[in-house]
């Protein structure tokens, strides 16, 4: 079976920001790869947004994906929280748009309904089904990783087109 497109999810952090990546086959997903970039609390504030900048690079360039998909921001009660993960999202955009990608952002519902077939679905059944639909043996881990992966699913279920079997 020939690969169609190979699609990047990204779950942006700035402690951790997850990725994965998966072969999209037309009526077939595999799983390629999946990690975090982790950035230390240590650090200051300037380099960790560019370690996750680097990191990005470093993901497209050793996998050269052809698409890539992100959680659309959600601000809930700590804004000086949803600040930090705005800011890596940004950096994520900047170094996917200097390698010519243009992410697709999903509401969090999106993905949840996407993956599990409900909107109101938990961290552990989107962890459970995205093992299912990939077919993997175990859970990808840590859950930023898991949580990038139902990006990536999610835009293949968005953006499959009839030719490709859906």
């Amino acid at each position: 079976m020939k690969r169609i497109r190979r699609v990047l999810g990204i779950d942006p952090g700035l402690a951790n920001t997850g990725f994965g990546i998966i072969d999209d086959f037309g009526g077939r997903m595999s799983l390629v790869g999946y990690g975090v970039i982790e950035t230390s609390p240590e650090d200051a504030h300037p380099s960790r947004l560019l370690e996750i900048f680097r990191g990005i690079e470093e993901v497209v360039s050793k996998y050269a994906p052809d698409e890539s998909a992100m959680e659309e921001l959600f601000f809930g009660r700590n804004s000086s929280s949803a600040m930090m993960v705005a800011e890596a999202k940004g950096v994520v955009t900047m170094a996917l748009a200097k390698n010519g990608i243009s992410p697709a952002q999903y509401k969090p519902n999106k993905i949840k309904a996407s993956v599990t077939g409900t909107q109101s679905a938990g961290k552990e059944t989107v962890e459970r089904c995205v093992r299912i639909l990939l077919n993997l043996k175990e859970t990808p881990r840590p859950d930023h990783a898991a949580d990038a992966i139902a990006a990536a699913i999610t835009h293949i279920h968005s953006t499959a087109t009839p030719a490709a079997g859906r």
